[in-house]
């Protein structure tokens, strides 16, 4: 049986399970596509069919691992940076209402750098998010200090602000 057609005859039972270990649909559509693109290279490798679905899947279970992983590592910045900022953050519980809200100032976060203009969040990238000190930052981007201590100062007030009016 040819590629394609192994692919339809199993894609609905791989895209459920995707769903329930990533999930949500939208990573779970991410990581199908990841998968069978694996699968698709390394096709030669797979004569019997009876074991596609449960390859296919076991592709998708690591992909689904390191989408995981990097969501893990970018939720954690996006809380230090939060608390760098001086934004409370409720504690740590598995409750929904309590994911909602992390979720939410994540988003901000990331809505409020990517609103800064380059000067600011190249400013706070360099000190806030990479830890340079005043002076490495100012030499890497060609400013004096005092330049830099008013970039900080005015992206880490915009970046508030934009939390702020986000959380109404």
């Amino acid at each position: 049986m040819d590629f394609e057609r192994r692919i339809v005859r199993h894609r609905d039972a791989v895209y459920r399970q995707l769903v329930r270990m990533c999930g949500n649909h939208d990573d779970a559509e991410d990581v199908f596509v990841e998968a069978m693109v694996a699968a698709f290279r390394a096709k030669e490798g797979l004569r019997d069919e009876a074991a596609f679905q449960a390859w296919l899947v076991q592709i998708g279970r690591r992909a689904c691992g390191r989408l995981k992983r990097t969501e893990s590592k970018n939720s954690a910045l996006a809380l230090q940076q939060l608390e760098e900022l001086g934004v409370e953050i409720p504690d740590q519980t598995d409750s929904p209402e309590d994911l909602l809200m992390e979720n939410e100032l994540k988003s901000c976060l990331l809505d409020a750098l990517k609103s800064l203009q380059p000067i600011y969040r190249d400013a706070y990238q360099k000190v806030d998010v990479e830890g340079l000190s005043l002076d490495e930052a100012a030499k890497q981007l060609g400013v004096s200090e005092n330049n830099l201590k008013i970039r900080l100062f005015r992206s880490r007030k915009m970046i508030r602000d934009k939390i702020d009016s986000l959380l109404g």
